[in-house]
């Protein structure tokens, strides 16, 4: 593994690599064009726009700093609507229009599937933010979001740990959920645990009194939930208003973070236990000052785990480019494998194999102010896995 950078140090220059006269992809006179590609409107604009204003606030540090390569790095913002067709077409046009050196972007996997053939076509990179449901692996993908092991295996975990023995699925009916879910039945199955049910709903969807009442009906001990976006929304509110509260039965979310938990309303969803790898309350300097420069330019904003590893795809684009001396897509990958940053949610190292990062799980409950606090922790990073090969349980899956 590389040294340890420390942001925004991590953009200084690095020894070795190609020679920088050497024509830039995205570059033009001073600057180095990048994209950005999230859904600023619809059902997912709840979560993705956060994510844009984190790669931003990334992007002013670097170039405070004096940029990449000695260029401003141009930010070419696209919006993908929530609809994955559109995030397929607006990523061509960034790499074959805009010519853009790298795209930052996605949150849903069928956003992220729409686009892994077109980055792959052209031999382009991007940098995708979110956890995910695992068993895939793009030479022109980092994915700088948390792998199955480091985020859905360790909320298990941390069930088993608590004796939740019987729980009811629900989840958006796209691939994270039902790929997820898989996984999950599998662990179940080798953990002694039972699913009692297993539902899904349209992206979007707002009604949940039926759902709500088949959960009532199995009386599992907890529920694990994919919901995505703004259905959180009306699925927490339905949930509470049947009678259900986190000290009845408690509901392990993996894509409710500080962000949504405003959205939804934190007297839908206090108490309840959430799964990712970072927090607005998450100890440490870095931390400190990246939360400070970030409600600095949003009053009264939270940050969360997806825009944080969105902010840290950046540096880690940026420093990668440094240490390469290029913009080149092969160069980057190639200066890229074990380079480690030390980030707002601690030390993150790229593995050069599968171009995830290594990442510390945890655990939080939600509180009434509505930031997380952290209750479990796998105290250390944890080498990514995205195709569980290490987990005996999990042979097959990924077929």
């Amino acid at each position: 593994m590389a040294a340890v950078l420390l942001l925004p140090a991590a953009l200084l220059t690095a020894c070795g690599g190609e020679s920088k006269d050497k024509a830039e992809a995205g570059s033009g006179g001073n600057t180095v064009k990048v994209g950005i590609l999230h859904s600023l409107s619809g059902t997912m604009s709840i979560s993705e726009v956060t994510v844009r204003n984190s790669e931003q606030l990334a992007i002013d540090e670097i170039n405070a700093k004096g940029g990449v390569l000695g260029k401003k790095i141009e930010p070419v913002v696209e919006d993908g609507a929530s609809d994955w067709p559109t995030f397929a077409q607006k990523a061509q046009k960034l790499i074959k229009k805009d010519k853009v050196a790298t795209v930052f972007g996605g949150w849903t996997s069928a956003s992220r599937k729409a686009m892994l053939p077109v980055f792959e076509r052209n031999k382009a990179l991007l940098w995708y933010p979110v956890q995910y449901e695992g068993l895939e692996s793009s030479p022109y993908i980092f994915y700088t979001g948390a792998t199955t092991n480091q985020q859905i295996i360790p909320a298990l975990d941390y069930f088993k740990e608590k004796g939740k023995k019987k729980l009811f699925l629900v989840g958006s009916d796209y691939v994270f959920p039902r790929t997820a879910n898989k996984i999950i039945k599998a662990y179940a199955k080798a953990n002694g645990m039972q699913i009692l049910g297993e539902e899904y709903t349209p992206l979007g969807n707002t009604e949940y009194s039926t759902l709500v009442n088949k959960i009532s009906q199995a009386k599992p001990d907890a529920v694990f939930n994919t919901l995505n976006g703004d259905s959180n929304v009306a699925f927490f509110k339905q949930f509470k208003g049947a009678g259900f509260d986190a000290a009845k039965l408690p509901v392990m979310s993996v894509s409710i973070a500080e962000e949504e938990v405003k959205g939804i309303g934190v007297d839908n969803v206090a108490g309840q236990p959430v799964a990712w790898n970072y927090y607005e309350t998450t100890p440490g300097a870095t931390n400190a000052a990246f939360v400070k420069a970030f409600q600095a330019k949003h009053k009264g904003a939270v940050t969360s785990d997806p825009m944080e590893a969105g902010y840290n795809a950046v540096h880690l684009w940026a420093a990668a480019v440094e240490k390469a001396g290029s913009t080149d897509v092969e160069a980057v990958k190639k200066a890229a494998a074990g380079l480690s940053l030390e980030t707002p949610e601690g030390k993150v190292t790229i593995d050069g194999a599968n171009q995830h990062v290594y990442k510390t799980a945890r655990i939080g409950v939600i509180q009434p102010d509505g930031l997380i606090k952290e209750v479990w922790s796998s105290k250390e990073p944890i080498k990514p896995d995205p195709y569980l090969k290490s987990y005996p349980w999990a042979a097959g899956l990924s077929s």
